[in-house]
């Protein structure tokens, strides 16, 4: 019988600790980038001097803060029948004295809002341009209820012409 040469065994048993040598290291730098990334990330959230809505160094004003109008359904102008507009608005402001404001303010907001709206007609706010338009009004008539804070931009979360 062939005897066993006890150098093929011990070069065998290097390689496999050589093998697993490298994947605990492999797993070790895994572990300690996890943890870099991790804590870099959770470095860079407000502190609690920052608020989400500050002005920056810059001087530009970062976006973030909203403020919701719950949804409404108005009738709109049509010579061929009754036209109903279901949407709901969602208003970015410039900071956390517009959110108190707008929310302290809402039935004047929602009171220009569908004001301006009934008067509207299908073709006005069925195509691109008109919604557009809306917009723009819409933004005038809300900031024209303000008086600490201001809207930035409107967004119709739910828009539907029936």
């Amino acid at each position: 019988m062939a005897e066993k040469n006890p150098l093929a065994e011990d070069a065998a048993g290097r390689g496999k600790k050589k093998i697993l040598l490298f994947v605990v290291i492999g797993l070790l730098l895994l572990a300690g980038i996890g943890a870099g990334v991790f804590f870099y990330t959770r470095s860079k959230t407000p502190t609690e001097g920052e608020e989400a809505g500050a002005t920056g160094k810059s001087g530009k004003t970062r976006s973030g803060l909203m403020v919701e109008i719950e949804p409404f359904i108005v009738n709109i102008l049509d010579i061929e029948g009754t036209r109903y507009l279901k949407a709901a608005i969602t208003l970015e402001v410039d900071g956390n004295e517009a959110i108190k404001e707008a929310n302290e303010r809402m039935p004047q907001i929602r009171d220009g809002i569908l004001l301006l709206v009934s008067n509207k007609t299908f073709g006005e706010v069925s195509d691109l341009q008109g919604k557009l338009q809306l917009r723009a009004e819409l933004i005038n008539e809300v900031n024209s209820a303000l008086r600490r804070g201001k809207v930035q931009k409107i967004y119709f979360t739910e828009f539907v012409v029936q």
